[in-house]
């Protein structure tokens, strides 16, 4: 949770909390609480929050949610928007909860987008806040389930899913492989068993590929180490062999940290150079949520 100047999106106090969207759900749903206090019980969590940013008074401070809140599990479910979707425009299905002498805050929850099969909520926010220009843009979103936004002239026209960081994830922690791995960071010293894995997966099936994380330890031929950071590389290879290159698309990665570097790496395997933009989520989402409240209150 952070509290932003609306003016310049600068940041005044924030607050990180480890529960997630599903573990307050879990905790609405053991609570036994009557359906009509769901808003009620989701408030109180935010006020907690809000307190502990310690920031004296702020009555009359809006509060804006985009991603999860919306669904099924959040605060309120709200119906997704239709591509083709202009993240210039005020299109987007945003339900207004106003304050209250509980709460003295007007609550934005920003819904959110959907194809004839695919759906994602909070990056339409971040599209919001990211420095694109005019023409085909590919956005590219890492995470435990990426999304690639087709975007052109500030139109979203298409995107996809990719459970990349979930299926690590379970391949890590969940199959006969997690005992051939074991966390490694990225450097200078070791990023060419990431980049191996990269292009390994341009060459051959995901299926074949990963158990060869198994035999590289059975033959001796790599560490554990060194294997979780093939297999990192195989999996981010396999979401992103199939940009097209040839059509000098412009590709944004937005992401921070690890996953910045990951993705950065792999698509200058893969042969985009000139065209590779990087920008942090935390800004564009702040950007986002800033232009966003802007436009609704």
């Amino acid at each position: 949770m952070r509290l932003v100047n609306s003016e310049d999106s600068s940041v005044i106090a924030e607050m990180i909390d480890g529960r997630g969207i599903a573990s307050v759900h879990h905790q609405w749903n053991q609570s036994g609480l009557p359906k009509g206090d769901r808003i009620s019980f989701y408030k109180n969590i935010l006020l907690s929050g809000i307190k502990a940013l310690n920031s004296g008074p702020l009555t009359g401070v809006s509060v804006i949610i985009s991603g999860m809140a919306s669904s099924s599990i959040g605060m309120i479910e709200l119906p997704y928007t239709n591509i083709p979707f202009s993240f210039c425009d005020t299109n987007l299905h945003v339900h207004k909860i106003a304050a209250d002498d509980r709460f003295l805050h007007d609550i934005f929850i920003v819904s959110g987008l959907r194809t004839t099969s695919d759906v994602m909520r909070g990056e339409e926010t971040m599209l919001y806040g990211c420095e694109i220009g005019k023409g085909d843009h590919l956005v590219i979103f890492p995470g435990t389930h990426s999304k690639h936004v087709i975007v052109h002239n500030h139109i979203v026209k298409g995107f996809k899913t990719y459970m990349t960081g979930e299926l690590f994830d379970l391949l890590i922690n969940k199959s006969i492989l997690a005992g051939s791995v074991e966390k490694e960071n990225l450097s200078e010293l070791n990023k060419h068993h990431f980049i191996n894995g990269v292009n390994d997966a341009l060459s051959s099936h995901l299926l074949n590929n990963i158990f060869h994380i198994r035999t590289n330890q059975l033959f001796g031929k790599l560490g554990k180490k060194e294997n979780y950071l093939y297999l990192s590389g195989l999996i981010i290879g396999e979401e992103l062999k199939n940009i097209p290159i040839e059509n000098n698309r412009p590709v944004t990665v937005v992401s921070s940290g690890i996953l910045s570097c990951l993705y950065s790496e792999a698509l200058l395997a893969l042969g985009i150079k000139d065209k590779l933009v990087l920008q942090n989520e935390d800004a564009a989402l702040i950007r986002g949520q800033t232009v966003m409240l802007n436009q609704y209150e």
